[in-house]
């Protein structure tokens, strides 16, 4: 009875009624699935299987290996514990408003270990388009456009969010042994921020020979070291924002900084796809080139390697060292 009174409603005539119509089951839908979204607590991703025909959970065997699962990666970071490599995965690329960012979890072999760690669910997270990444004693570190966020390590569960005032693209990311994270602002303007420990964050370079900076890493006697996209610099920078060293990559466009106990920097070109080494005291020499977008790579400790995004082509390259 109730479908026979309520045909009109669904009439072709009574276009605005069926509008209505779709508002109201939206919201309803909306509705229901906030309630049941309160009270969950965060839960990260678990690694690759499928349920079997009893209803089981079943992990992937060990004799399958998966490849691929990014989202334009944008920098990996490397877990020596677990060994294993963390890729940052972007959001939506047009709608930045869209809280769809999340970490793969990533065998040393290239494999995917746990599709989406970080990002499996929503409850409690907000990550929209990391960019560069960092670890330092349990905590995994990102750049979130205008936003700092931390995560623990062991679980993902999520941290800590720091706003930076004035911060318009974050981009490359270090930690300090005493906790302050140093992280660039590539565009418009090019700067360097300063975020203590306790949250507090300053300009800790501008200008100067900054010119689009990317990449940001610590060296080995507590230096900031800074890469450019628009030119060649591999600027080191003392704790007081005082620039200590300038050193040239092979070429122009640097995205990655990779800096070694030994001192050896590697520097990524995401313009032309090549891979410097510079030894201490020494120009810098093409160890290897041709691959595409390569973008905020890490070192791999455990295997002796560089792992390297590739932004638009959804994939990591492997350089053994």
């Amino acid at each position: 009875m109730a479908l026979v009174n309520a045909s009109p409603f669904f009439s072709s005539t009574r276009s605005p009624n069926r509008k209505i119509l779709s508002i109201v089951i939206s919201l309803i839908a909306m509705m229901f699935l906030s309630l049941q979204s309160r009270g969950q607590e965060f839960a990260a991703g678990k690694p690759l299987g499928a349920v079997n025909e009893a209803g089981q959970w079943v992990d992937m065997s060990d004799n399958v290996k998966v490849f691929g699962g990014f989202h334009f990666a944008e920098s990996c970071t490397f877990d020596p514990e677990r060994n294993l490599i963390l890729a940052m995965n972007s959001g939506d690329r047009i709608d930045a408003s869209k809280n769809d960012g999340y970490v793969s979890l990533i065998n040393p072999d290239g494999s995917v270990h746990t599709a989406k760690w970080i990002g499996a669910t929503r409850d409690g997270l907000e990550l929209y388009n990391p960019l560069g990444s960092a670890i330092k004693d349990g905590v995994l570190y990102t750049v979130d456009t205008d936003t700092v966020r931390s995560f623990v390590l062991k679980t993902g569960k999520p941290q800590r969010s720091i706003h930076v005032p004035g911060a318009t693209l974050l981009n490359g990311i270090a930690v300090a042994n005493d906790g302050t994270i140093y992280a660039s602002n590539t565009r418009p303007e090019s700067k360097v921020y300063k975020v203590t420990a306790d949250g507090e964050s300053s300009v800790f370079a501008e200008d100067g020979k900054l010119n689009v900076p990317n990449g940001v890493a610590m060296d080995q006697d507590g230096n900031i070291v800074v890469v450019n996209i628009d030119n060649r610099d591999v600027i080191t920078f003392n704790p007081k924002g005082e620039v200590v060293r300038v050193e040239q990559a092979a070429e122009k466009g640097s995205d990655g900084i990779v800096v070694l106990k030994d001192g050896t920097k590697y520097v990524c070109s995401v313009r032309h796809g090549s891979v410097s080494r510079i030894r201490p005291g020494e120009k810098a020499e093409i160890i290897a080139s041709g691959i595409p977008s390569a973008a905020s790579m890490c070192y791999d400790s455990v295997q002796h390697q560089l792992v390297i995004p590739m932004n638009p082509n959804y994939a990591l390259a492997f350089l053994k060292l």
